[in-house]
């Protein structure tokens, strides 16, 4: 770095990138920094060696995100067009599923006449609630991918009747009264996991929110795709484009004090609110301090000599499994976890990428099994003999084809991505307030300080591989700081 930038990115997650690029092509002179030897953050692809497995099997673990579901729909990742680099999206024939004791199991198929006919009973009121929404899965991504403060843009009756769908789904789903909606324990349990996506007590106005949002994309033309390779190469293609277009990366240059930030003429912080105080001077730090911090994972790499042995052989074929038993068994769980305690069948999101994507086998065969427990912030417990007993609980013989695993608790978590404190992967507290009013109550949430912008999960729209938050402020910072009303097009892959 020797000549000093407009704008000084901290973090190459999804989200930095994002900001990166577009401030980029619209001719500022940009420097991302990068704690950790490779770029990407919480969208990383590395190789997975053990003291077992070495580095000559060729195995690869994403690091933190494994399934991108945000990112088809995500207006940024549409625009910048993922296909047209190279990168292919591969979608599971089933999106998430459920296992049950007894070998049954909630299926959730990126059909969503498939779900319907399979569940039964509950077919046409999956259709009812679900249906809508699929059908404007594009319209309900970017009501919950906007910032919250503006109009989303689109077609207005299409949007209006997305937010119908969106409201009804959530308002239904938010509270224990909604259980009776349905009549089968798959389809409440599916719905109860792909709530537990926001780490948090269940039910809630902010995970019937979630649901019904993931529950969209689940059934839209790209259900929840996985990344050929590994989720590292959309960070990779983002790079590229980023030094296609005079962009400067560096890695290795870990930003812990105001010092170890470059002179520029603006900063964008793409880490949490709590990392990003640190860097502050009273009274920004403070503010910053004021978002409570979200639930805690522990990160589990299985190295497995075969597929997981799930009782129900469709569960094979989803992308993602949420392990968790029935709804009542998943609330507990969570409530535990929100109360600071531990799960004795904690839940856990579980992902087989070989199953869908041959170059992830290793080259004697064996496969990486991705998997995150929920765990209270700041944990320091290696919890694989939990999660091993509820694998074998719906996947008898599971234990046998483990050959290793290596386990990040949560409160090691932040040794891998600084924007993850205490294991808390979503920028913060998940609730339907802190979705709006995240760091805090203001009308530009990213502006942070005078000169300094948060990019992160800790502002609007919140977590996901969607590179929203990146866009929201780049806009803000183009306009504010530059005085450029009009944003570059992303979508030629060659410099202009």
């Amino acid at each position: 770095m020797t000549a000093r930038a407009d704008v000084v990115i901290l973090g190459s997650g999804p989200n930095g990138l994002a900001a990166a690029v577009i401030l980029a092509r619209a001719g500022l002179s940009v420097t991302v920094l990068e704690g950790q030897h490779t770029p990407g953050g919480g969208m990383r692809t590395l190789p997975l060696v053990s003291d077992t497995v070495t580095d000559a099997e060729g195995l690869l673990r994403d690091v933190c995100a494994a399934v991108p579901a945000a990112a088809p729909t995500s207006p940024f990742f549409e625009e910048f067009d993922l296909a047209a680099r190279g990168i292919e999206l591969i979608t599971p024939e089933v999106s998430y599923a459920q296992p049950l004791d007894g070998g049954r199991a909630g299926i959730a198929f990126h059909d969503l006449d498939r779900t319907v006919e399979r569940l039964g009973t509950d077919g046409r009121r999956w259709s009812r609630l679900l249906g809508p929404l699929a059908a404007y899965s594009r319209e309900v991504a970017t009501i919950a991918l906007s910032d919250k403060r503006t109009p989303p843009h689109g077609d207005p009756l299409r949007l209006a009747r997305a937010g119908l769908a969106l409201a009804t789904s959530t308002a239904l789903m938010g509270g224990a009264w909604g259980d009776g909606y349905w009549h089968t324990e798959e389809a409440r349990s599916l719905i109860g996991g792909v709530s537990a996506h926001t780490i948090s007590a269940l039910p809630s106005l902010a995970a019937a929110g979630t649901a019904s949002y993931l529950g969209a994309l689940a059934h839209s033309p790209a259900g929840w795709p996985l990344a050929r390779g590994g989720i590292g190469v959309i960070s990779s293609v983002l790079v590229e484009d980023l030094l296609a277009h005079g962009g400067q990366l560096v890695v290795d240059h870990p930003v812990r004090t105001p010092s170890d930030l470059p002179p520029a003429r603006v900063h964008l912080l793409n880490t949490h609110a709590r990392v990003a105080a640190e860097l502050l001077a009273e009274p920004y730090r403070s503010r910053l301090r004021d978002l409570p911090l979200g639930g805690g994972v522990c990160k589990l790499d299985y190295v497995l000599s075969g597929p997981v042995p799930w009782r129900e052989p469709l569960v094979q074929r989803a992308g993602t499994v949420h392990v968790g038993g029935t709804l009542e068994e998943m609330r507990t769980a969570e409530a535990q976890v929100a109360a600071g305690r531990h799960a004795d069948r904690p839940m856990l999101l579980v992902s087989d990428p070989a199953q869908h994507d041959d170059t992830r086998l290793g080259r004697s065969g064996l496969r990486p099994i991705w998997a995150y427990a929920h765990v209270p912030t700041g944990s320091t417990r290696d919890v694989r003999a939990a999660a091993d007993r509820q694998l074998e609980r719906f996947a008898p013989g599971f234990r046998d084809l483990v050959v290793d695993c290596v386990v990040t608790p949560a409160s090691r978590m932040a040794e891998h991505n600084a924007a993850y404190p205490g294991g808390d992967i979503a920028g913060g507290m998940v609730s339907m307030w802190r979705m709006v009013a995240r760091p805090g109550p203001r009308i530009d949430p990213y502006a942070v300080a005078p000169g300094v912008y948060l990019c992160s999960q800790s502002a609007p729209p919140g977590p996901g591989v969607h590179g929203m938050v990146g866009l929201h402020a780049a806009r803000r910072v183009l306009r504010k700081e530059f005085g450029i009303s009009k944003m570059p097009s992303l979508g030629s892959v060659s410099p202009k």
